[in-house]
């Protein structure tokens, strides 16, 4: 089994940093018409930066880690059949050169640079850069999750003491719920404290991982998506499940997740949002 530590894990943060620097931040609010092209749908965007930036991660991960297998976002799109990679490489990383691209392309400044390290099936490591506030939140099994500047400084992440629904805040993606359970969560929303979406799973991921809200949900699984962040909250002390109760594997797209402080908080919320509440006679 190869190993992979702090070491190996700063020179991904290293690299993912450059390109940030290189191919995403000179072209932000910058970019032009031909720039920006949907993919699946009107909603699916890709840009330039996104593609520079996944070469230049792509490249600078075969030269660092000789041999390693790399599935970013915007090649698997075009070439499906690159996720199989994932499931046998000895070593493998799942990158997301510009997660929240709606919101780079829109000119807001919420959008991250991602990747996870991918050991036999299994994620030991992830990088979440935020290339607007140059920091860097990282996650390296069973040694935790912490977050770092710029200037070297650092501090442990922690996610949020449990709470009751009622008092739970957090991130709800529907917008890729089946229609009949999109509608029993939109209209079960009201039983949390407050709901949102970021359009940007880095920064949602980073938020719940450092206590700043209590709980995520999403449906589509692309593994660059979510494989950082899962592992980052992990680390942080939280737990997550898919919505039949299943742990999430960076292999598996669909079946939904979500995530909460502690199991017994994700049993609550998994009733308070994903089951319809009893009629009541008469």
């Amino acid at each position: 089994m190869i190993s992979f530590g702090q070491r190996d894990l700063a020179e991904v943060a290293l690299l993912l940093q450059a390109a940030a620097r290189a191919e995403i931040m000179p072209r932000f609010r910058r970019l032009e018409a031909a720039d920006i092209r949907t993919k699946s749908g009107p909603l699916d965007l890709v840009t330039a930066a996104d593609e520079a930036a996944e070469r230049m991660i792509t490249q600078g991960l075969g030269r660092i880690f000789p041999g390693c297998v790399v599935v970013g976002e915007e090649a698997a799109s075009a070439d499906p059949s690159l996720l199989e990679g994932l499931r046998d490489a000895d070593l493998a990383f799942v990158v997301d050169p510009v997660d929240g691209t709606s919101n780079y392309a829109a000119g807001l400044p919420l959008f991250g640079v991602m990747a996870a390290v991918i050991i036999g099936g299994e994620i030991v490591a992830s990088v979440i850069h935020d290339p607007v506030g140059d920091d860097t939140a990282f996650a390296l099994r069973g040694e935790g999750a912490w977050m770092a500047t710029r200037d070297g400084t650092s501090h442990d992440l922690r996610v949020a003491s449990p709470v009751s629904v009622d008092r739970m805040s957090g991130a709800a993606s529907w917008r890729y719920l089946p229609p009949d359970l999109r509608h029993t969560v939109c209209c079960n929303l009201p039983r949390v404290a407050a709901a949102w979406d970021y359009r940007c799973a880095a920064h949602q991921y980073r938020m719940l991982a450092a206590g700043h809200c209590n709980f995520l949900m999403f449906n589509r699984l692309m593994p660059w998506d979510h494989a950082p962040g899962w592992l980052l909250h992990q680390e942080a002390g939280g737990f997550s499940a898919q919505f039949d109760g299943t742990p999430y594997r960076p292999t598996v797209t669909g079946g939904g997740l979500l995530c909460t402080s502690d199991e017994a908080s994700w049993h609550e919320l998994r009733a308070a949002l994903l089951e319809l509440p009893p009629v009541r006679a008469g």
